[in-house]
């Protein structure tokens, strides 16, 4: 019987999923085959021996130690997409917060609940809450991948144009994206000519304050910035000190901090990015899958930290062997089948940076043991 520990409310839709017959989910469970987490912080938290997947049902793995999860042999999924069009709606959203004065207008009308005459008040203040349209402005999408592909996307249809960047950028989002998107080689061309900037990246040490000051001053004055990422990808104070000085007209963030809190044209929202239900289901039955997939097949889709691979068992064993990504390794899992004079029917083998992913379809008898002492392997299944 596998466990499924839950560090955090999990969407029924989700759990379910996993057959009673072979999996019990909860919250205590004391030796978890795999974890499934949406926001609980993990990097004081001591593994368990028996742990092989940690799957965060949402797509940011800040508060999961990835790292040390490679290098003890748990894969760890994320599920991008999943929640790809509750951002975007909000993105959208905050377009029309970052123009129009929404939120300011909203506050002042209903301030003046129990004044008199206050339908002839609102008439006389509003012309102090006017805010452009977005229709014919430059919108520049830094990240174009589910999330961001769908926000350059729904952009266009708005009548904004859009310029997009992604040094990344897959052929399956490539094709997804409108033609109307302009797509640019060089990160310069967002700040330069861009009315409206949003950023969807992944939070990395590559990335932290992708938008710092000297990104500021190359953009047009009353640009208007918004971040529903991660908070570390834009510099708060470099913001708010341009905003202060006339240069950015609006920053709306789904990031709070002290920095940005109670600032003047700042509009900060409590993370409310995937915080739909929709999402929510979404995140939590791709992390279901993904679990069960690798339980019991071996297969990785999605993993932060392994490369994706998956292959169908035809002889008597799947081996499936988690490695660091050096040479002659493969050489060496092999070897341990041909000693054991069995036969290797097909080999998949991928990597990912300094890890890589090895299965095997063996006929014959395997030898666990072998395979776990090779220098290099920090996990191994024979399934």
């Amino acid at each position: 019987m596998y466990e499924i520990k839950t560090l955090n409310k999990i969407a029924t839709c989700g759990t379910d999923i996993f057959d009673k017959a072979k999996y019990t989910v909860s919250d205590n469970a004391e030796n978890p085959t795999a974890i499934m987490v949406r926001s609980a912080k993990m990097h004081d938290m001591e593994m368990p021996e028996s742990l092989l997947a940690i799957a965060r049902a949402g797509a940011g793995v800040n508060n999961i130690p990835v790292e040390k999860c490679a290098e003890q042999g748990i894969v760890v999924f994320n599920t991008p997409g999943a929640n790809s069009n509750a951002v975007k709606e909000l993105a959208i959203c905050a377009l029309l917060l970052a123009s129009r004065k929404i939120t300011e207008a909203a506050a002042w009308a209903a301030s003046l609940k129990g004044t008199p005459d206050a339908p002839k008040t609102v008439e006389g203040g509003k012309s102090k809450f006017a805010g452009p349209e977005i229709l014919g402005k430059t919108l520049g999408v830094i990240g174009l991948g589910a999330i961001g592909g769908k926000i350059a996307n729904a952009a266009v249809a708005l009548g904004m144009d859009v310029i997009g960047y992604d040094p990344f950028l897959s052929v399956n989002a490539a094709i997804q994206l409108e033609p109307a998107v302009k797509v640019t080689a060089d990160i310069n061309d967002i700040y330069k000519n861009s009315d409206y900037i949003t950023i969807h990246v992944p939070y990395t040490p590559d990335t932290k304050n992708t938008i710092d000051e000297a990104q500021i001053a190359m953009m047009k004055d009353g640009v208007r910035l918004i971040n529903l990422a991660r908070g570390e990808l834009i510099n708060s104070a470099a913001v708010v000190k341009a905003i202060k000085d006339g240069k950015v007209a609006k920053y709306v963030t789904d990031f709070a901090d002290d920095v940005v809190l109670g600032e003047e044209n700042v509009i900060v929202l409590p993370h409310l990015g995937a915080s739909t239900p929709e999402s929510e289901d979404n995140c939590a039955t791709m992390a279901a899958h993904e679990l069960i997939d690798y339980i019991e097949k071996g297969t990785i889709k999605n993993s932060v930290n392994f490369p994706n691979a998956e292959l169908a068992k035809t002889g008597d064993h799947l081996v499936c062997v988690l490695h660091k990504n050096v040479p002659a390794l493969i050489a060496q899992i092999t070897s341990v089948v041909s000693d054991k004079g069995a036969n290797i029917e097909n080999l998949v083998n991928k990597s990912k940076k300094d890890w890589a992913y090895t299965m095997l379809d063996v006929t014959g008898d395997v030898d666990a043991d072998a395979f776990k002492a090779i220098e290099g392997v920090v996990g191994v299944r024979v399934l």
